[in-house]
């Protein structure tokens, strides 16, 4: 159970193009978001979709993966932590960030396998 701490899994499709850093020395840094869709029935009986955005960052290997192969669209599962940590911006506001820290990802969907074989 102590694994179980602090993880998330994630099933869902890009937003955008990952963006790619190098930071240091031959080090990589990803840095995607994430839309997952939950779909329900309301008092109505009319079918509602409701889109949650998630901020997702891979380091090394992962955006590795993620500069040769994602692209906006592409459907993919995440495991990783969850990340708080907060900044100052350029007018000097503190502001908050959540995301999640990918440690382990999977191209979905036939698109995506597709892209894996060519590459």
């Amino acid at each position: 159970m102590s694994n179980m701490k602090n993880q998330v899994r994630l099933i869902g499709n890009l937003g955008m193009d990952p963006e790619i850093k190098e930071v240091g020395t031959n080090r990589k840094l990803a840095k995607f978001s994430l839309a997952t869709n939950e779909t329900y029935r309301n008092d109505k009986g009319e079918r509602i979709t409701e889109t949650q955005w998630h901020n997702l960052i891979g380091w090394g290997r992962i955006a590795i993966i993620c500069e040769k192969y994602l692209k906006k669209g592409a459907e993919i599962a995440v495991e990783g932590k969850l990340n708080n940590r907060s900044y100052v911006d350029r007018e000097g506001h503190k502001r908050y960030v959540s995301e999640v820290v990918v440690s382990d990802m999977v191209l979905l969907g036939s698109r995506n396998k597709a892209m894996a074989e060519e590459g």
